[in-house]
């Protein structure tokens, strides 16, 4: 019962945006609204189970583009595979997409149990910049990092890619926002009536996040 009513709700979103009501769901079910209390106590329960199920959905398909790569030292090669499945998986999926990292929806703070499912693909990015930076290919990109953000990185990196250097962890945040940014641009459509060949663009623009972060070309080792 639980998967039919979030199936349900999923339609409402692909539909209505994140504006999610249990009457309507509850509507669609056939069901009083009184019923389905009983599984969700408030929209922002179901809210929040949409949530973590998109965000486990997106983390399964980075963790395993990334696990095709049988060799770990191509560190490229597993960045591209990771940031293709974020896209592939975006368009597949808009409007899950758009409840993870559209627009807030308004009156809801997603609790902490949102935060193990919302890492698992950012922990994907840690095990590159980590088994990278064990290995000594990484070279990132030389930059200045403020003193300011140098907590903000370091917490950043608990859990996920500890002990890296504050350089490095700075190129990988970046590189993981611009992966962000350009499959939102996509979907949202801020591509329209400018970029058409959308795929290659994207290629592109993850090549060149992977000279930022350091990551060794094909004629390197790696």
């Amino acid at each position: 019962m639980i998967d039919e009513i979030k199936a349900v709700a999923r339609q409402h979103l692909a539909a209505e945006g994140a504006n999610l009501s249990l009457r309507a769901v509850a509507r669609d079910m056939g069901m009083v609204s009184s019923a389905l209390y009983r599984y969700f106590a408030s929209r922002d329960d179901l809210l929040t189970a949409l949530i973590v199920d998109a965000y486990n959905a997106l983390g399964a398909a980075v963790e395993a583009a990334d696990a095709a790569i049988g060799d770990r030292a191509k560190l490229r090669w597993r960045w591209l595979a990771a940031t293709t499945a974020v896209r592939d998986w975006a368009l597949a999926n808009p409007a899950e997409y758009a409840l993870i990292y559209g627009s807030p929806v308004p009156g809801y703070a997603a609790p902490q149990d949102t935060i193990p499912a919302a890492a698992r693909s950012y922990a994907v990015l840690g095990g590159i910049l980590t088994d990278g930076f064990a290995s000594g290919a990484l070279t990132p990109q030389a930059a200045a990092v403020p003193e300011t953000i140098r907590a903000d990185l370091a917490r950043a990196s608990e859990g996920i890619a500890a002990g890296l250097p504050d350089e490095v962890m700075l190129a990988g945040i970046t590189a993981w926002i611009h992966l962000f940014g350009v499959v939102s641009f996509e979907l949202f459509g801020q591509f329209n009536n400018v970029i058409d060949a959308r795929a290659e663009f994207f290629d592109a623009e993850m090549s060149r996040m992977a000279d930022l972060i350091g990551l060794p070309t094909a004629g390197q080792a790696g």
